[in-house]
């Protein structure tokens, strides 16, 4: 079975981890606290109260507003998922692991599995158990890929659960709880896909991690980190594309359309560290190449910036994130015309040198020559190339001083040395390189240097995730083939026929593939006395589990008997009605006070005053409340067929506006 890793374990990430558990639920208390004060102020009427109210809930807003600073201040925390290695590179922006509580699988499964099934559920204690070890392990899962194999291999178990378990007529009331790993609110929900989304987004985030600890001093470690970022983002695009509607602003479309930009810009960053890896050759073609790769660097920062202060992700985006691919844009951009004032300070068209060539990879590298010049007349002329590359590294210099000015005005960024490092030196490399050029025409040069046209021979894309590549076996196969005993199916209790010595011809045939199913049932024979139907399937023969057998194996099973009487096990099918869906908990979308509250309050406005409200459980004991019941867990419906209006159960988050589909 899979492990996870010792969540005791005094690294340095399982700290983080364990701070951020810590402040998913301070956070926690602080919604509370102002749910509960919320409505203490919709309610009273009584001036005084009122102000103390206004003054506390100053108070919590205040407190929650520090907590999810600290939560940016773990998101940002960078040096801890680098590589070991002494390293001289901007860091790389991990994702952390979503935090989320245990779920008890026991007393559910159990339920369903006697109520459904109509088996005994005590043969399949040690299969809800792997379940239950294998979800524990996935909330430590190991930075590599075992690690992320292990949160595959939950994920695709996960599909076979919800089809075993997971009627789409009813909750189960097993409750899921993920905490948001950007703003700490914690989303409570009975619907499975929650949990899928969850696990998919930290394979993701796993991935993202596994990127940043790639030794970026070696050729295979940056390859590595490469195909980390494009799986990472072709993890998080399949999740946008699949779980549409999840109540997480972590896990919104928009959110994972930035998380989606920015890590392909970091495999990008990966990239034109690969091409300089092996040193920058002071060579026309080289630089220019180099300049086009820093400036498609710079462009993916910059339109990772621009949608990190789109709304509605603006407010929820780490601020040091933003102002990081802030800095990242301007820092490649100054590199790109750094290098373009290389090619054109120190090289000048020589006779031997292809000049057709030349022409036309300085005409490409911008949209349009500076006005009054041509390509060919700037390589040609010493002084206006001189003139072109000065002006190439001024605007170099004014991009590395706001990289380094933007950098100062963050308090994270500013605690980051190698950062700090990196952009000093750069800077300092560039101002040296325009000390050495000569000063005396300055004040003759009126020259712009133009932008930089970006452009790579190393397109980066998204990776989708290979799930097949990962092979699992369902835990509760022993129920049978999931095409037939799913929870969307609905069968009687097996039923005993018994067939006595010397019937003679069984009066039946058998169709179908596992189980085999009954047909052309001859209403006389001996069998159909005893209560065989016609479309029955077989389940057993003579003690012996034949739901995953085929015809033959089945007939074969039935000849053996010979003229001993014969005793079998049969189903039918039941046509279910379908009812209404059980509501779940959800949001509005900007409406962050509902998103806040999904699992601290009950909606009352919603109740009909004119009728009778039940009592409502509290939200923490639901589960444990309905567990003392003498009836199964799982008997919970919507609405009890026969009852009146008055009499109908209200489950807790039938009650929230839940009026949109969640999924």
């Amino acid at each position: 079975l899979f492990q996870g890793c010792n969540p005791l374990a005094e690294t340095g990430r399982s700290k983080l981890q364990n701070q951020r558990a810590v402040l998913n639920q301070q956070i926690l208390r602080a919604v509370r606290m102002r749910a509960g004060a919320e409505n203490l102020l919709r309610a009273t009427t009584n001036n005084k109260v009122r102000e103390q109210v206004l003054l506390e809930l100053s108070f919590v807003n205040s407190d929650l507003q520090i907590l999810k600073e600290e939560l940016e201040g773990l998101n940002i925390s960078v040096e801890v998922y680098q590589n070991a290695e002494e390293t001289f590179s901007i860091p790389l922006v991990p994702l952390g692991l979503k935090e989320t509580k245990e779920v008890d699988f026991t007393l559910p499964l159990k339920d369903f599995i006697l109520e459904h099934y109509s088996e005994d559920s005590s043969e399949y204690e040690d299969e809800i158990a792997d379940l239950m070890d294998l979800r524990q392990a996935c909330r430590t899962p190991s930075r590599d890929e075992a690690g992320i194999e292990m949160l595959i291999s939950y994920f695709l178990q996960l599909g076979y659960v919800e089809n075993r378990f997971f009627p789409p007529t009813r909750q189960m009331g097993v409750l899921f709880t993920w905490y948001d790993s950007f703003t700490g609110v914690p989303v409570c929900q009975q619907n499975l896909l929650l949990e899928k989304a969850s696990i998919l987004f930290n394979i993701g985030a796993l991935y993202t991690q596994i990127g940043t600890r790639c030794n970026r001093q070696t050729q295979a470690g940056l390859e590595n980190a490469v195909d980390a970022f494009q799986k990472a983002a072709g993890v998080l695009s399949y999740l946008k594309e699949t779980f549409t509607h999840t109540p997480s602003y972590d896990m919104s479309p928009a959110m994972l359309n930035v998380l989606v930009k920015m890590m392909l810009a970091q495999a990008q960053e990966c990239v034109f560290e690969q091409i300089g890896l092996s040193g920058i050759r002071n060579e026309f073609f080289t630089l220019v190449k180099m300049t086009q790769e820093a400036a498609k660097v710079g462009e993916v920062y910059m339109l990772v910036n621009t949608a990190m202060n789109q709304e509605p992700v603006k407010e929820n985006v780490p601020y040091s994130w933003s102002k990081l691919a802030q800095i990242k844009s301007d820092h490649y951009k100054a590199l790109a015309h750094y290098f373009t004032a290389t090619f054109l300070c120190d090289h000048e068209l020589q006779p031997g040198d292809d000049e057709d060539q030349q022409e036309k990879a300085l005409s490409q590298l911008y949209d349009h020559m500076p006005e009054g010049l041509t390509a060919l007349a700037v390589l040609k002329d010493k002084v206006r190339r001189k003139q072109l590359g000065k002006a190439h590294l001024r605007q170099a210099i004014v991009y590395h001083e706001e990289a380094l000015r933007v950098c100062g005005l963050c308090k994270k960024l500013r605690n980051i040395d190698v950062l700090q490092e990196v952009l000093t030196a750069a800077h300092k490399r560039s101002l040296l390189k325009y000390a050495q050029q000569e000063t005396e025409d300055d004040f003759l040069s009126l020259i712009q240097a133009p932008d930089v046209l970006p452009k790579t021979e190393h397109k980066i894309e998204t990776i989708a995730p290979q799930f097949s590549k990962v092979k699992v076996k369902d835990f509760f196969h022993k129920l049978g083939p999931l095409t037939v005993f799913s929870a969307k199916q609905r069968w009687t209790a097996p039923r005993t026929i018994r067939i006595p010595q010397g019937a003679g011809e069984l009066g039946f045939h058998l169709k179908g593939g596992s189980p085999a199913q009954i047909y052309c049932l001859d209403p006389l024979c001996p069998a159909a006395s005893m209560g065989l139907k016609e479309g029955d399937y077989i389940v057993s023969v003579g003690g012996v589990d034949c739901k995953w057998l085929g015809v033959n194996e089945v007939l074969e099973k039935l000849r053996s008997v010979g003229e001993q009487p014969l005793e079998m096990e049969v189903i039918s099918c039941q046509d279910t009605a379908a009812s209404l869906h059980s509501k779940s908990a959800t949001y509005s979308v900007g409406m962050q006070k509902t998103y806040s509250l999904i699992c601290l309050a009950m909606d009352e406005d919603k109740i009909d005053q004119t009728k009778k409200a039940p009592l409502k459980l509290p939200f923490l004991s639901w589960g444990t409340k309905n567990r003392q019941k003498a009836a199964s867990t799982l008997c919970l419906p919507s609405a009890v067929a026969g009852s009146s209006q008055t009499k109908k159960k209200l489950l807790p988050f039938t009650l929230l506006n839940t009026e949109s589909s969640l999924y």
